[in-house]
């Protein structure tokens, strides 16, 4: 039987059997989260509008909708044929259908019910187990990640309220139960949440009590006093005043400390290093780290804070400037110690005790023998005292542990190179690299502001090469103070080779390749293979599965986490599939390729392969699964296709996201292939790439990574490679109105295709070339070639080709005007296209249709069929095929007067062909432009346009549109000097 879950509790998700359905755009969820909140109910067709377009909703809106619609049933359908009738069309709208167990905010008001009864009959066992199946369910803040509609308000308040409602519930079976020490620390986060909510202060005063903390449950009482009268002016309430009246505590625990307190030194110690006065940026985390130091002093406890970062952020300047920011905080001193954690022989917390107890007064008789009486003295003397103690460069929690008080209004800033999420109670504090504008204050506040300002584009390129690494602008920055003859661009050229970088960033006893090392050393042998490996992938993002490539392993993330602790991979956030990524700092990165460059060649480049083939195996499914079916070839059927990498299917479930997310990394994966003398990888994984730049609109990288593959193809001997790439180039070439080199490539491939015996590839080719002829005017040669190309299709059994041809031969006779046989050839096309199911032939075919229409004068038709294109490129996800379909609706808008329309619609356009590099489509409504201003009484305007229309009918040398139009602005220029003239 399916299991169906819609969730809304969190992230909007809805899961099948365990699997999350991936759901589309940003409009369906909107769709599907507007059902979900009313389910079981007609929502009605205009309150769906008014959700996905709250500002302004295009004419097409119901439509879109019921596109919308279709694309939701079909994921849920696909996986169980009964889950695509959940929802329901009505006259009015739609109905989402879904018992109360399928919907998590309506199952979770079943169990907060049936807890409440269960605790009105005092069985609190029972309503806990409930209440916590309750709170599972919430995943963060209702439909988090969706923008909300106005009419969604009252839900998320009810919900909201009573998930609050539910917490303290729990809160209150915990108490009853006597697991308060539980009750205290979810109680904690919530006051601090809901700072104005007395029932929550009046749980923890009771926690607090029954824990038998009197002393802290009047210190909680007093914290809320005090919010409450600064936050509404008020006192508290009755309730509260009560608890507080049954609160009394002994007063022995203020004469302990005052017995201990005339134990203490007269004279404060303070070790704390210099204060950098060049000390720049970092306001941020030195402001929440004093905060938070504060707040703990005046609650009299002890705070621990872990400063950690890569080699060189700077972690141990940012400790001692907080430490010499709360020295008032802290009156009785400040300790600072060096672990020497990264060093070979790390100061053991036998040795660094004594000397912490040592500076705290206690003789060297005075110390105990082991370990665990020595670190109870330390944390007694440290009990009554209010101290700041740095321990710098930890090398582990098990190092820091024994030095930590227990109890008292001490503070412990503690950095270390590796994150330690075991040392209990410490609070994590990640040094990040200095933002550019605080990196550039530091480098100036080093080599002074006139010298900056004299250079300041050799000053950003410094930064950039040191990667805006603190002990890397030092570096440069001492370099350039102690040779004041030397310009920046002296410095920024000799950093500009990556291979000398480490080199350079070299001054008396500060080196960035000595502090890397330090960090390098202390790795396992695995985390150093695969930081080596890294180092080889280029300045680019990688997600996890690329460690395990590297080592040859099913699993890396054990590898990973140790080089993400460690700070020597960086962790840059999630992607648009949910994966995270990763990265290394550029001079991390340098520092890895001197190492590999020691490891044996062939080793290296096998790791480096294993990447690139799991690239490639990704690649090639996620354009198999994207929803258009690409007019080209992007795989090699011929030869053996790598295994996708364990544990990676889930990331291609929405192809579209996997290529958004990786393709930069693609892209630099296919010139580092080639560079590698992978030239059968290079050319492939270029081809795989195709029809996710087609779909999207990515020239350039398309033009760049066919480049590198077809130089690839040609250096293998593979000709079927060359074939599938020159078919490709000439698609582009197409695209860019390069006609002179697509006519060229379309026939080399179609010439190797004959050679190496692929009926559909050399069809695919002719199609091609018939496009070329037939926007050369090429008219008769055109259909020619696109008749040859239909009967390859038909013989080799390919429909979507046969669909493709007919378009192609129905925009002949188009451009022939021959309107009877257009139609019939694109009817043909938009018939078998919903045949066979490809929606982008389909969606192609209609804008034919629609541009037919036009040219008949039937624009109401015209506009009847391009809104139907258009809705259906929007759904496939094709921007590239949007642009120009906007184009053709914003035409028709022009020609029917609604001229505000047409101008958005072409501006949009515009962009679009631009971003593109299509000049032909540029002119096009460039000169369609000029008309609307004209229309508008702007002739400036007009003609700026018109101009550039002409400009680049000359560029395309297309004679006939360069004529009409040179015509036409002189016509216009003469009438408006007659005008002129007249009067």
């Amino acid at each position: 039987m399916t299991i169906l879950g819609f969730r809304v509790l969190g992230p909007l998700e809805v899961a099948v059997d365990g699997q999350v359905v991936p759901l589309g755009g940003p409009k369906p969820r909107l769709l599907l989260a507007a059902l979900l909140l009313q389910p079981n109910v007609v929502v009605s067709t205009e309150l769906l509008i008014e959700v996905l377009w709250p500002s302004s909703a295009p004419r097409s809106a119901a439509a879109n909708i019921r596109t919308y619609v279709h694309s939701l049933r079909k994921r849920l359908a696909d996986h169980d044929p009964a889950l695509g009738e959940r929802i329901g069309s009505r006259a009015s709208g739609y109905i989402l259908k879904a018992t109360p167990e399928e919907i998590d905010h309506i199952r979770f008001g079943e169990l907060a019910a049936r807890a409440q009864d269960a605790l009105g009959r005092g069985d609190a066992g029972s309503a806990l187990d409930l209440l916590d199946q309750a709170e599972a369910l919430w995943r963060g803040e209702v439909l988090e990640g969706l923008p909300h509609d106005h009419g969604w308000g009252a839900t998320v308040a009810r919900l909201s309220e009573l998930r609050l409602a539910v917490q303290e519930q729990r809160l209150r079976a915990r108490i009853e139960l006597g697991r308060t020490a539980e009750a205290v620390a979810e109680l904690r986060g919530l006051v601090t949440e809901h700072p104005l909510r007395e029932e929550l202060w009046q749980q923890l005063i009771l926690a607090l009590r029954a824990d038998g903390r009197t002393a802290d449950a009047i210190e909680a009482y007093e914290a809320a006093e005090k919010v409450l009268a600064e936050e509404l002016g008020t006192e508290p309430g009755p309730r509260l005043r009560e608890l507080r009246a049954s609160l009394v505590i002994t007063p022995s625990a203020t004469q302990d400390a005052v017995a201990a307190a005339l134990t203490r030194p007269m004279a404060p110690v303070c070790q704390l290093p210099l204060d950098l006065p060049d000390f720049t940026g970092r306001d941020d985390v030195v402001g929440e780290l004093v905060g938070l130091f504060r707040e703990r002093r005046e609650q009299g406890k002890p705070a621990i804070a872990v400063l950690s970062g890569a080699p060189g952020i700077g972690k141990s300047s940012v400790a001692i400037r907080v430490a010499h920011a709360v020295r008032d905080d802290f009156p009785d001193g400040q300790l600072h110690v060096d672990l020497a954690g990264t060093s070979s022989s790390p100061r053991p917390p036998m040795t660094v005790l004594a000397e912490l107890l040592r500076a705290l007064g206690v003789p060297d008789a005075g110390l105990p023998r082991d370990l665990p009486e020595r670190a109870a003295l330390l944390r007694s003397r440290l009990s009554t005292m209010r101290m700041c103690v740095v321990l710098d460069d930890a090398g582990s929690a098990a190092q820091v542990r024994p030095l930590l008080p227990g109890a008292g209004s001490c503070a412990v800033l503690i950095t270390s190179r590796i994150r330690m999420p075991d040392l209990a109670g410490a609070t994590p504090v990640d040094i990040e690299l200095l933002p550019e504008a605080e990196a550039a204050a530091l480098l100036e506040g080093i080599v002074g502001a006139e010298r900056v300002a004299a250079e300041p584009e050799c000053a950003a390129a410094i930064l950039r090469h040191c990667g805006y690494l603190p002990l890397a602008i030092r570096v440069a920055g001492a370099k350039l103070t102690h040779r004041p003859g030397w310009t920046l661009r002296v410095l920024a050229d000799r950093l500009r080779d990556e291979r000398r970088r480490l080199d350079e960033l070299r001054v008396g006893d500060l080196a960035v390749r000595a502090s890397v090392t330090l960090s390098y050393d202390l790795l396992p042998m695995s985390a150093a293979t695969a930081f080596r490996g890294l180092g080889g992938l280029g300045s680019v993002q990688f997600p996890g599965w690329v460690v395990a490539a590297l080592l040859g392993r099913e699993h890396g993330d054990d590898v990973l986490d140790v080089l993400v602790d460690a700070h020597l991979v960086e962790l840059g956030g999630s992607d648009t599939t949910g994966e995270p990524r990763y990265r290394l700092h550029d001079l991390l990165r340098c520092y890895a390729l001197e190492l590999r460059a020691q490891d044996v060649p062939s080793k290296a480049h096998d790791a480096t392969k294993r990447v690139l083939e799991g690239y490639l195996a990704l690649a090639v499914e996620a354009a198999d699964r994207l929803p258009i079916h690409f007019f080209g070839l992007y795989r090699d059927d011929t030869a053996a296709q790598p295994a996708l990498p364990r544990g990676t299917e889930r990331l291609i479930e929405d192809p579209a996201a996997w290529f958004a997310a990786e393709r930069h990394t693609c892209v630099a994966a296919v010139s580092l292939a080639a560079d590698l003398g992978f030239d059968a990888l290079a050319w492939r994984l270029a081809a795989a790439l195709a029809p996710y730049f087609d779909q999207r609109g990515h020239q350039d990288d398309w033009l760049h990574t066919h480049a590198v593959a077809l130089a690839a193809a040609r250096r293998s001997g593979e000709v079927r490679g060359e074939a599938i790439i020159q078919r490709n180039l000439g698609q582009i070439q197409l695209y860019q109105d390069s006609y002179a080199e697509a006519l060229v490539a379309f026939e080399q491939s179609q010439l190797l295709f004959d050679k190496v015996g692929d009926a559909q590839g050399a069809a695919i080719a002719l199609a091609g070339l018939g496009t070329v002829l037939r926007i050369k005017g090429e008219d008769t040669v055109a259909l020619e070639h696109c008749h040859a190309a239909l009967d390859q299709f038909s013989a080799a059994g390919d429909p979507h080709g046969e669909a493709l041809a007919r378009i192609a031969i129905g925009a002949v006779w188009l451009a022939r005007r021959r309107f009877d046989e257009a139609e019939r050839w694109f009817t043909e096309a938009l018939e078998q296209s919903a045949r066979i199911g490809d929606r982008h032939r389909e969606a192609h075919a209609l804008k034919r249709l629609a541009m037919l229409r036009q040219h008949q004068g039937d624009l109401a038709g015209a506009r009847e069929w391009v809104d139907r294109a258009i809705a259906l490129f929007n759904e496939l996800g094709d921007d590239h095929c949007v642009g120009y379909a906007n184009q053709n609706l914003g035409e028709l808008y022009l020609h029917s007067g609604d001229l505000a329309h047409a101008q958005l619609l072409l501006v949009n356009s515009l962009s679009v062909h631009r971003r593109n590099g299509d000049r032909r489509s540029e002119a096009e409504v460039s000169q369609l432009l000029g008309e609307l201003h004209e229309a508008l009484s702007q002739p400036e305007r007009s003609r700026t346009y018109s101009e550039r229309a002409l400009a680049l009918w000359r560029e395309l040398s297309a004679r006939p549109q360069e004529s009409a139009l040179a015509s036409r602005l002189q016509e216009s220029a003469e009438a408006s000097y007659n005008d002129s003239a007249s009067a």
